[in-house]
This record gives structure tokens, C-alpha cells and sequence, in this order.
């Protein structure tokens, strides 16, 4: 069966035609032509999600994994709004997203019709393009310029866009062949590296005896990895890389605020680079956007394929193209000096190490304590999606292992579909997914959990401290007398959401107690012949929500 609506069946042939084969589903009556065409495909994995806000996380979450454009399917109306935080997200971190939305025609729109919003251009600051459809035959060469466009501009630009298709009933018409269509190639502007001065730009950074790289949020690439190579052996270069940069070397400084967070004035001059490159997404650390904006560099060049990011204002040099095509080439002119930039800080770093390990030792029970019980404990191969807030910023101060790739929603940083993210990271990578989150984060986004695609093997592990606890780490909330509204205090738990949603549940109270939990935590169904372990799994691990703030402060103190 396919839809007999002419513009439903146009559309469906476009994704099939642009390679989309994976469209996620929320229930309605508007989308139902497109909801038939696309669930009868044989081509395409058609998903149902209930709650748009979830189906849209999930949904990039999929993509994430992918890096190929997921589409999403919902009814008219507020529906459609519930996409929002997901669609800035995924503009932001560059990840594919196909956003179809049913409508009403023009004609019921804005005369008290039910579930009627104005949905043309709605998501138009987030958007990488719009594709406003008529449902007229004689529009048909317009609507399908207009869907190649849109189709092929999240195929080669990384971003979200956005296909309204507006039906009149009758809606649950069908017939049964689909009628396939043949969409122009759009001549979008391909990347052009011609205008970039490898040579002189590599006399600048040949001449320099401090260069710093910092590297934001970036896929896992073997090839890049190699490529920074050179820079990890020169003295007089210093590499930066967060946690969610998915490049790790000996030589890399990988726990940026363990490094910076105790310098001083002094120790900030010596640490200023001549030359700053900066590649990847959002930077995670305060510390070092603080650092580099009053400390600047005498030259910024920041690599990206589509945008240029200002973040420290000293922007001298936007490169635009990818990381691994330029140090392919500008490898070729680099020349290694000596210089005491590295050694130095590296000596510092070790220093630093030392004391963090010595730290830990006699720590009691607290949130960084989990951390590090936790992190010792995820399996080799696994993939790790992270939460925001104080989660996050935790995961920052320690070296995970080199074989776990490591994601969390940077974009915009919100915890609102972080669960969602994760899930559906976990249903397109055939490796364990292990997700670490806080409770605010995780009760926000719990409808997560009503999701029929969860794979068995799917591990959460939530950091229960009872409120937002980055409230307490931040300066400001504590100071005025509106904490609780910061902090959001609770009693909750996830013990019932995991009975009403089949998985299993754990949870813990003590160090004790989680190093008790973590054994056999990760282990699924192949490793063990037990029912429980053929279902996902939470471990909810209670901290010390007067303490938590407390230890972190000490720790920082404890290891300049």
C-alpha cells in the first residue's frame, strides 16, 4: 500500500532517491499519507517514537553514529515545535536531520481550524533550508526542485532542513504502486582549498617557539590521529584535546582545567601561544575559552569545511576545509624546532597527573569519586555518550581509555535530549553503548525510555546527587537566596521508570556498594546465560549532594 496522494508519493521517492533510509515516526492523522508511503517502503526502516522532542534526539542520535541524514516524520501543529531543541542541536554539531512535517493547506490556516500553527520557516534561525510544498499538481516541478534542494543540502552541508508538506483530506487514501521520480542534481558550491597559502602560513608557524592546537568536539579519525603525529614530537607545540575530541596522544594534554585551573598571571604569559589552530566543535572548558580570550594569541586560525567560529575574538585566519585535508598539506612545509613550550608544560601536566592519582586514593564517596570507579570500569571498544552540566565537566579531568569513542550533545549543550541521543547512538552502532548521566538530566528526558529500539546491551549509569549540581560548582547560585530554584532539589528515583519500562535496575549508596554493581554491570546476553542480563540496564548511583561542590575544590587545591 502507498499513499495515492501525489505529493506524499513525491516525497517518499525523493529519500529513497537521496540515499534516506531510516525515517523515525510520531503518530498522527495529518502525516498519515506520508506515514503509509514511508512504513510500506521497502527500502526504508521506518521507527515509531511517540513524543516528538525524544523521536527528533533519537533520531540525531542515529546520525550521529551514521554521519548520513535520518529523517523525521510528525502531524501538524505543536508536534512539530517539540523538534526545536533537536534541530538547533544538530545545526550546531553539524549532524544531518530531515525534518518533514505535515500542515494543513494554506486556506485552513489562521480561521480556528484544530492542531493549525503556522509552520512555514518556523525553524528558519536553525535551519540550513526551508521547503515550504504546495499540494497542487501543477506545482510539481517547484515542489521537487525544492525537495532535491533541501535533500541534498543535508547530504552535503551536515545540517538539518526542513520539508512542510501540506495535505487536504482525504488523508488514508491508497493505491498500490508507488510512481518513482526523477529530481534535478542542484548545483550547490563545492569546497574550494586552492585560496589556502600553505607556505606562508608555514613560515609563520615555522618562526614561532609557542603554538598551541586545541581540539573541540570531533569524530573518532585514524587518519587525523596520524596527522597530528608531527605536532605531538615538536617542542615547541602544545596539543590541546578535550575529552569529546576523540584524539588521544601520550603527548596530548587531555585534562585542559586539571592543567590551568591554579595558574596565575604569570604562568598564563608563559603559557600564551604565538600561534593558536583550533579545529573540531564546542569547546568544553571555561577555563581555557577564559584563558585564551584574555591571553590571545597573535594569530588564530580556526579549520572548518562550512563556518568560521570567533570563539577567543582574535580570529586572523578562517581555513575552510576539513582538518585531515589541511595537515595533510601543510604537514608537507612544517619543520620542527626546539623549544622549552612543551617540555615544560608536559612536566607540569605530569606533576598534576601524579597528584590527581595520589588524591584519589582516600577519597570517600562523592561524585568524583564515581567517576573515576565508573570510568575504570567501561569496556574496551565501547562507545561512551556523556550528559551536560556537571557531567561532563567531570568526565573532563580524566584520561579514558584510547579505545572508547566518546560523544555528548555540544551544540547546545542542553540536557533536554541527552537519554534520546544515546539511545539512538546505541540502535546504529553494532558496539555497547554506555551513557553516564546526571538525575536532572535524566528525569527530563525520561520519556526516552518509551522507546521500543533500545538494544539489550544499552548500559545508563545516573549520577543521582539530587538536584543540579553544577549549581553548587558554578560561582553565583549560592550567593543569592534563590538556590533551590538553581538546584531544583528532589527525592526521585528511577526504580519505577526502569519496572514500567523493562529494564533492569540497580542502584548503589556507598564506593562499596558501586564497585559491588559495576561487576557484571556491562556484560549482555552472549557473555551471559541469564534473563536479566537479555534486558537494558540502569545503575543508579546516589552521591552527597552537601559534599559534592566540596570535594571538587578541595581536589583542584590538592593537586596545584
Amino acid at each position: 500500500m502507498y499513499p495515492k496522494k501525489p505529493l506524499a508519493q513525491l516525497v517518499i521517492s525523493a529519500c529513497t532517491q537521496f540515499k534516506i533510509d531510516t525515517v523515525v515516526i510520531s503518530p498522527g492523522s495529518r502525516n498519515a499519507p506520508l506515514t503509509i508511503g514511508f512504513s510500506n517502503h521497502p527500502e526504508i526502516e521506518t521507527l515509531s517514537v511517540v513524543d516528538e522532542r525524544c523521536a527528533a534526539f533519537f533520531a540525531l542520535g542515529i546520525a550521529q553514529q551514521t554521519q548520513k541524514p535520518v529523517a523525521i516524520l510528525c502531524t501538524s501543529g505543536s508536534a512539530l515545535l517539540n523538534y526545536y531543541p533537536a534541530i538547533a542541536e544538530a545545526f550546531y554539531s553539524n549532524i544531518p536531520l530531515v525534518v518533514i512535517s505535515a500542515d494543513r493547506p494554506k486556506h485552513l490556516i489562521d480561521i480556528g481550524d484544530g492542531q493549525t500553527i503556522r509552520q512555514e520557516n518556523v525553524f528558519a534561525n536553525h535551519m540550513l533550508f526551508s521547503a515550504n510544498l504546495i499540494e497542487n499538481e501543477k506545482y510539481k516541478t517547484r515542489n521537487s526542485q525544492l525537495i532535491g534542494e533541501a535533500l541534498q543540502m543535508a547530504v552535503s552541508q551536515q545540517g538539518p532542513v526542513h520539508i512542510n508538506v501540506p495535505f487536504d483530506e482525504p488523508l488514508y487514501e491508497t493505491i498500490p504502486e508507488l510512481t518513482k521520480f526523477n529530481f534535478p542534481h542542484i548545483s550547490l558550491s563545492s569546497l574550494d582549498n586552492s585560496h589556502i597559502n600553505y607556505k606562508d602560513l608555514s613560515k609563520k608557524w615555522n618562526a614561532a617557539k609557542k603554538k598551541m592546537i586545541l581540539v573541540g568536539v570531533n569524530y573518532p579519525d585514524d587518519q587525523l590521529h596520524k596527522l597530528m603525529d608531527l605536532y605531538a614530537e615538536d617542542e615547541s607545540v602544545l596539543l590541546f584535546t578535550e575529552t569529546t575530541s576523540n584524539l588521544r596522544h601520550k603527548k596530548a594534554i587531555d585534562s585542559i582545567d586539571q592543567l590551568i585551573f591554579s595558574l596565575d598571571d604569570e604562568a598564563f604569559k608563559e603559557l600564551q601561544p604565538d600561534i593558536l589552530i583550533t579545529f573540531g566543535g564546542m569547546i568544553v572548558s571555561k577555563r581555557i575559552k577564559r584563558f585564551l580570550r584574555e591571553y590571545q594569541p597573535k594569530h588564530h586560525w580556526d579549520i572548518d569545511a562550512r563556518k568560521a567560529t570567533n570563539t577567543y575574538f582574535c580570529l586572523s585566519e578562517f581555513i575552510q576545509t576539513t582538518p585531515v585535508d589541511f595537515f595533510f598539506n601543510f604537514n608537507q612545509f612544517v619543520s620542527k624546532i626546539k623549544s622549552d613550550y612543551q617540555p615544560k608544560w608536559l612536566q607540569i601536566r605530569a606533576y598534576r597527573r601524579a597528584k590527581h592519582t595520589e588524591y584519589f586514593k582516600n577519597l570517600k564517596h562523592s561524585d568524583f569519586k564515581v567517576f573515576e570507579q565508573v570510568l575504570n570500569k567501561i569496556p574496551e571498544n565501547s562507545e561512551l555518550q556523556i550528559s551536560n552540566s556537571s557531567i561532563i565537566r567531570y568526565a573532563q579531568l580524566f584520561s579514558i581509555k584510547d579505545s572508547i569513542n566518546i560523544y555528548s550533545n555540544r551544540g547546545t549543550s542542553g540536557i533536554d535530549g541527552s537519554t534520546s541521543t544515546a539511545i539512538g547512538a546505541a540502535f546504529a552502532n553494532k558496539k555497547q553503548t554506555v551513557f553516564i548521566t546526571g538525575d536532572l538530566s535524566f528525569f527530563y528526558d525520561s520519556n526516552a525510555l518509551w522507546n521500543a529500539n533500545i538494544p539489550a546491551s544499552f548500559r545508563i549509569i545516573i549520577i543521582n546527587n539530587s538536584g543540579g549540581g553544577i549549581f553548587k560548582i558554578i560561582p553565583g547560585p549560592k550567593s543569592t537566596n534563590a538556590a533551590k530554584y538553581f538546584e531544583t532539589p528532589h527525592c526521585l528515583t528511577a526504580e519505577h521508570l526502569c519496572k514500567m519500562h523493562g529494564f533492569e535496575y540497580q542502584k548503589a549508596f556507598a564506593s562499596e556498594e558501586v564497585t559491588q554493581e559495576l561487576k557484571g554491570f556491562f556484560e549482555t546476553s552472549t557473555e551471559m546465560n541469564s534473563a536479566s542480563s537479555k534486558k537494558p540496564k540502569i545503575l543508579e548511583i546516589f552521591t552527597p549532594s552537601e559534599e559534592n561542590d566540596l570535594v571538587l575544590k578541595d581536589y583542584f587545591k590538592y593537586i596545584q
